[in-house]
């Protein structure tokens, strides 16, 4: 088992467990279910895939992630929750900062990011 790499996956898993608790703190948890479910369940996602990323990281979990911020910045146009202001702009600001996140592993780490190693001239 691998110690943890990327300082990124610790604010990942915080970013997933407010999008979970984020229905009942926010207030739409009983106005909206597709708000609410979108959350809990794009939230759980998340945070398995986190937890697995802190001690076995690979680079398809980023991905994966990104993939998910996409869907919550698309989420309420899709499931059709607009309407729900507070719902609406949580899962959006939550889908930008997961995004950003994953981004910035996969632009960053050496080992499965975007760009190869530096190598220094001897």
């Amino acid at each position: 088992m691998k110690r943890m790499k990327h300082w990124q996956d610790v604010v990942s898993v915080l970013v997933a467990i407010w999008l979970m608790a984020s229905p009942w703190v926010l207030g739409f948890a009983h106005t909206n279910l597709a708000a609410t479910g979108n959350c809990v369940m794009i939230g759980a996602v998340l945070f398995a895939f986190e937890m697995v990323e802190l001690f076995v990281p690979e680079s398809w979990e980023e991905y994966s992630e990104l993939v998910m911020g996409l869907w919550l910045i698309a989420s309420p146009w899709i499931l059709e929750f607009t309407g729900v202001r507070v719902a609406m702009q949580n899962v959006i600001a939550v889908g930008v900062v997961t995004c950003l996140l994953a981004l910035w592993v996969l632009v960053t780490d050496d080992e499965f990011g975007w760009f190869p190693p530096r190598r220094v001239p001897h």
